[in-house]
């Protein structure tokens, strides 16, 4: 399980038919209301390998992100079942993948990939320091979407997670390697900025605010426009204080920044004077 409330636990999987639902008799029960009783089922082929099939559900089941009924199933694919998503590991080094995949998903999201709030706490940490020795640039953008509960209450939370996602994917492929970007709350994400001065933390601010307002977003069909709202930090080695820190300080300023944003109509950013 890479998503969801058991992190990290690990169900064998044999020969026999495996079944997953919100119902206590199934083999992996997931008390969701998203999930329905008799959810889906894993069957195993000695010819074919194991499948996959969707038992009728109302919210379906997506492998590799895709809504499938009936699909076969290879090491390493993602398998959502309401808002949990598990790993499908099989071959001679499960024991192996099963620890790198648990220090995966101790640095990353598993719904979104972008890393999670306990690595960047620690890239900020470091980040700063390394912005106080060596004299060297450091900004913070921190966003959150606009009216993700809105899409929850009209679309359900499985739209609202595929929302998250897709906003997540469509910002990593055009923001730099080296930019850090991280989930950091429930709808709210930071993007770490080494080495980039204020000025350019706008640019960066205002690419990820267009990018989501003119992307195309959708989950079955139906359209979910979206937008987010921005604030902009910028690192300030001599504002540290005996009591915070500049890592803590740097993001409270950030988040002040965003709150402005919200303030200020939405769909905007902002910075912390």
């Amino acid at each position: 399980m890479i998503y969801g409330a058991e992190l990290g636990k690990r169900v064998p999987i044999g020969s026999a038919s495996f079944e997953i639902g919100r119902s206590s008799k199934t083999d992996l029960s997931l008390d969701q209301e998203a999930v329905s009783r008799q959810h889906a089922r894993i069957t195993y082929d000695k010819g074919q390998g194991y499948r996959i099939r969707d038992l009728g559900s109302t919210n379906g089941t997506l492998v590799n992100d895709a809504l499938t009924v009936d699909a076969p199933i290879a090491d390493g694919d993602q398998i959502k079942i309401g808002r949990t998503i598990l790993k499908f590991m099989a071959g001679n080094d499960i024991e192996l993948h099963y620890h790198e995949e648990i220090y995966r998903v101790m640095t990353v999201d598993g719904l979104t990939r972008a890393f999670n709030k306990r690595y960047f706490a620690e890239a900020l940490e470091r980040e700063c320091n390394r912005a106080t020795r060596y004299e060297r640039a450091l900004s913070l953008v921190v966003f959150d979407l606009d009216e993700l509960r809105k899409v929850n209450d009209d679309h359900g939370q499985v739209a609202g997670d595929a929302l998250l996602q897709q906003v997540i994917a469509a910002l990593k492929a055009r923001l730099r390697r080296e930019d850090v970007v991280a989930r950091i709350g429930g709808e709210e994400f930071a993007v770490l900025l080494p080495e980039v001065d204020r000025a350019g933390a706008r640019i960066t601010a205002e690419k990820v605010r267009s990018i989501v307002e003119s992307t195309a977003f959708a989950y079955e069909g139906k359209a979910m426009p979206c937008t987010v709202s921005v604030g902009v930090a910028t690192f300030d080695a001599k504002a540290a204080t005996p009591t915070r820190s500049s890592f803590e300080m740097l993001l409270e300023s950030a988040e002040r920044a965003l709150a402005l944003a919200k303030l200020g109509g939405k769909n905007r950013v902002a910075e912390d004077h």
